[in-house]
């Protein structure tokens, strides 16, 4: 389907128009899922939102209107983060050798822009509709929390560039260490759209930030294939099987120690919570050391997501209890 099919859809009227056709739209509309992983979306309003009910169990009541501005902003914060990652891999991304990755995010089973199913530059003005949308957003919270908000999201979008550019030349994982920042800054905006910098919001980030980095090779232990193809320096790419490992094993663990400072801040509730995702991402960690296959790794980025859930969920329901 060639990626012209995105001037079918009215809400892009701003790029252009060329008629109606009903299997144009849905192509066009499979694709666009695709590019932004969709189906993914609760999972990151859920992480996003679990910053801000902390900030609302410290600073004050809930309020149907931040949160309400505070979805939208993480819904189109991160999806402008995953297409903004697309657009700049996008021609590295055409030298895939396999897609058992790109069929775990992608519902519809292809990259939309290697494939020319969406072009460059809608990719690239979706992306900048997405910012446009947060950006207007944030301005409308109360101050100093709409700084606070802005500058932890622009934050994010340029590590993200500055990982997706430099992954490609180094020696040594700078581009991870520092571009799983980006993520790591998810819950942090969330929190900030109504609280301060603080003791939480640090705990929350040194307890998340090693999830992020383990969370990362694993993706990357299961495209190995496509990383070499592609000339990227992931963890695999430098440090073999064994190192990557290792690496997710020691980050998983650093990832425990962290949380036994940060659950001093929650409660009972999130602790049962943390202590089940513990649980699961042991398991993934087992699965990985036992089998260590791709199909192994596949199955332990799926439950890393689970405890990703699991971690959100029960910080909610612990600062509403």
């Amino acid at each position: 389907m060639a990626y012209k099919n995105y001037k079918h859809i009215i809400l892009f009227y701003i790029i252009g128009v060329e008629g109606t056709k009903v299997e144009g739209t849905k192509e066009t509309i499979k694709a666009l899922i695709d590019l932004t992983r969709a189906h993914f979306s609760l999972v990151w309003i859920l992480l996003f939102y679990s910053g801000l009910v902390l900030a609302f169990k410290n600073y004050g009541e809930f309020s149907r209107e931040i949160t309400f501005k505070a979805v939208l902003i993480g819904l189109f914060g991160f999806e402008g983060g995953l297409v903004l990652n697309d657009y700049v891999d996008r021609k590295r991304d055409r030298l895939d050798v396999e897609g058992a990755l790109t069929v775990y995010w992608r519902p519809f089973k292809s990259r939309p822009l290697p494939s020319g199913r969406l072009s460059p530059a809608f990719a690239l003005a979706l992306f900048l509709l997405f910012s446009a949308l947060t950006g207007v957003l944030m301005l409308t919270l109360p101050f100093p929390n709409s700084l606070y908000v802005f500058i932890t999201m622009l934050s994010s979008c340029i590590i993200e560039y500055f990982y997706q550019v430099k992954r490609k030349n180094q020696s040594f994982p700078v581009a991870q260490l520092v571009g799983r920042m980006d993520f790591t800054l998810f819950p942090v905006a969330g929190y900030l759209c109504y609280g301060k910098p603080d003791t939480t919001l640090l705990l929350y980030l040194v307890f998340f930030y090693p999830w992020t980095l383990s969370h990362l090779a694993v993706n990357d232990f299961i495209d190995t294939e496509n990383d070499r193809a592609r000339g990227i320096k992931s963890i695999p790419v430098l440090y073999g099987l064994e190192g990557t490992l290792f690496w997710i094993f020691g980050f998983t663990l650093l990832h425990y120690l962290a949380a036994l400072l940060f659950l001093k801040q929650l409660g009972d509730i999130a602790l049962y919570g943390f202590l089940l995702g513990f649980l699961v991402l042991g398991f993934a960690n087992y699965k990985l050391l036992k089998e260590k296959s791709q199909r192994a790794g596949l199955f332990a980025l799926f439950l890393f997501h689970v405890s990703l859930v699991l971690y959100s969920c029960s910080i909610i329901f612990d600062s509403f209890s």
